[in-house]
């Protein structure tokens, strides 16, 4: 899988995270903290092997802007 950085949170002091990419397969990925696992109980209908992570509204927004950008 190709992935193409989108947004970064610029508070993550160069680390990266949390990240939106962009996959050769035209699929958001998403890098962030996981959830506990209390806080993952509470999801709808999760799948086995599935995640949760946090990411701010911020960062999904200017990922969204920059995919738009690219011309797609």
């Amino acid at each position: 899988m190709e992935l193409e950085l989108l947004a970064t949170d610029d508070k993550s002091g160069g680390k990266g995270c949390p990240s939106v990419y962009i996959s050769d397969t035209g699929e958001f990925v998403v890098q962030g903290a996981g959830l506990a696992d209390a806080d993952f109980a509470k999801l709808a209908h999760p799948l086995p092997g599935e995640t949760a992570v946090r990411i701010s509204p911020e960062i999904v927004l200017a990922a969204v802007d920059q995919y738009r950008r690219r011309g797609v």
